[in-house]
């Protein structure tokens, strides 16, 4: 009795180690396919990250690549830019239908040596568009000289002023051909500051029969005065009265092109506003 009891107790813990010995070996398999799985998703994370830093490496590259020339217009470039500008540039003063000071910027499209026309607001000079109005002057530098207010055309938002002094350079349209085109960077440039201009910039948001929307913001003092590309070439004029959709924003203005001066406030030979040949 006492050797079967001892078989059976023998049995039992060999049966025991048996089972133990399976249950060890399940789980170090358990085990073992748990650390590839976890070894081979870190694996695919490490990749997975390398190819996203490469991915994010080559956007950024890109990125920078476009805002190159972007870039380059800031700090001596953007200065540059003014002082291009600057001898063309006007600051109008008078007042509006209220007696409130009206004031904005004028460039020069043409001139000879006894006179220079100056492009600007219609929104500005407005007052003085009626009889009696108020005197308008320009100012460029330390000089301030009474201008006469000649043709404009309240539609587009241009008027065409008369200075009665010459030899003043005259700024040149942009080509008509490609034209702006959507994502282009564009300046408002003011006759302001101690270069004699000051610029804001934004981008073309779209392009229409009617004129450009633009996010370059135009404040009081920058209204009538030229949107220019990076080489200083007027695209549009700047604006804050003309809404050709019959509405206004605080983000997105409206301006009409250069070329609108020719069939609206000049004549131009062949209808193209090339400069000194321009006349009124």
């Amino acid at each position: 009795m006492a050797a079967v009891v001892l078989a059976a107790a023998f049995g039992a813990a060999f049966s025991g180690a048996i089972l133990y010995s399976y249950y060890e070996y399940r789980l170090q398999k358990t085990n073992d396919r748990v650390n590839t799985l976890i070894n081979t998703y870190q694996k695919q994370f490490e990749s997975a990250s390398g190819d996203l830093a490469n991915q994010a490496n080559q956007a950024k590259a890109q990125i920078d690549s476009a805002l190159g020339p972007l870039n380059a217009l800031s700090g001596t470039a953007l200065q540059n830019l003014d002082k291009k500008v600057a001898p063309s540039l006007f600051f109008v003063s008078t007042l509006d239908q209220n007696g409130q000071a009206s004031v904005g910027t004028a460039f020069a499209i043409a001139s000879d040596s006894g006179q220079t026309l100056l492009l600007t607001s219609y929104t500005t000079i407005a007052a003085a568009t009626k009889k009696p109005g108020p005197p308008v002057t320009v100012r460029q530098g330390g000089s301030t000289t009474t201008v006469q207010v000649y043709n404009w055309d309240p539609g587009t938002d241009l008027a065409l002023i008369l200075l009665p002094k010459g030899n003043t350079p005259a700024l040149q349209p942009a080509p008509e051909s490609p034209g702006p085109q959507i994502g282009d960077r564009l300046f408002s440039v003011a006759g302001i500051g101690g270069l004699g201009a000051e610029a804001t910039q934004g981008t073309i948001s779209d392009v229409s029969a009617s004129g450009i929307q633009h996010t370059a913001p135009v404040g009081p003092a920058f209204q009538g005065g030229p949107m220019v590309n990076a080489e200083g070439q007027v695209v549009a004029v700047a604006s804050r009265g003309y809404a050709p959709l019959n509405f206004q924003t605080d983000s997105v203005w409206f301006a009409p092109m250069i070329r609108a001066a020719c069939s609206r406030v000049l004549t131009c030979p062949n209808g193209t506003l090339s400069g000194p040949g321009a006349h009124s």
